[in-house]
């Protein structure tokens, strides 16, 4: 549980930042490069990811972003991006061809596209997290019981 709450801990502030920015800066991005995944802040300073860095130099903040999500989440995909009353929703899911309402989603708003989808990049960092954690399951010692599963007919 200690896992959780120090994941979410450095996540939320991020995500409030991201949710209260007016425009996608280079450093917005090196700032959820650093707090959000470790990897990619390797990768970063590796000059792994230059691809990334020519795009935001370029202004192309979006293609940035998806890129940024390729590299990260490279399972889960862009279930939809919808611009509802000015405002963007990014929906990311594991498996896109499954009906909505049996998929588990994860989505993000913003007023602009390209931080809607590093919310949602923040957000299956969130639930991911949240995955690796394994919950131990008490089983009493000598309690197997085996099932036979031959058909005899």
């Amino acid at each position: 549980m200690r896992f959780r709450s120090v994941q979410t801990a450095k996540l939320d502030p991020l995500d409030r930042h991201l949710e209260s920015a007016d425009a996608a800066t280079v450093a917005l991005f090196r700032e959820v490069l650093e707090s959000a995944s470790e990897r990619l802040s390797i990768l970063w300073r590796a000059g792994k990811t230059a691809h990334i860095e020519r795009s935001l130099a370029a202004g192309a903040c979006t293609d940035a972003a998806l890129a940024l999500l390729e590299l990260e989440m490279p399972n889960w995909k862009i279930r939809r991006l919808v611009n509802e009353g000015g405002e963007w929703l990014c929906s990311l899911s594991r498996r896109p061809g499954v009906p909505t309402e049996f998929d588990d989603m994860v989505e993000a708003r913003h007023a602009l596209l390209s931080l809607a989808v590093l919310r949602a990049l923040l957000e299956t960092r969130r639930v991911n997290g949240a995955e690796a954690i394994s919950t131990p399951v008490d089983v009493p010692v000598g309690a197997t019981t085996w099932f036979c599963c031959d058909n005899f007919s």
